[in-house]
């Protein structure tokens, strides 16, 4: 029974120590701030509003000229695009 159990919480601990593992090597989200930041980058002007979807951010800006651009940044990598 003992060495069960020992083989028990060893193989918890490995699985556990794997599972911490893999989630460092995954590369951290883009931040709503993040977000708005790489938009402002790609588009000058003020931001009006942000929105959250499941792989993008969308951040509308007005431009001085007075257009309203959407720049959609993906999550995972930063990538811009532009309506």
């Amino acid at each position: 029974m003992r060495i069960f159990l020992a083989f028990s919480f060893s193989l918890l601990f490995a699985l556990s120590s794997f599972h911490a593992d893999a989630n460092k090597n995954q590369a951290p989200e883009v931040t709503k701030k993040q977000a708005v930041m790489i938009a402002k980058k790609s588009e000058d002007g003020r931001t009006l509003k942000i929105t959250e979807q499941d792989k993008v951010f969308t951040v509308r800006i007005l431009k001085t000229n007075g257009h309203v651009v959407d720049v959609h940044v993906n999550k995972k990598t930063g990538e811009v695009k532009k309506d």
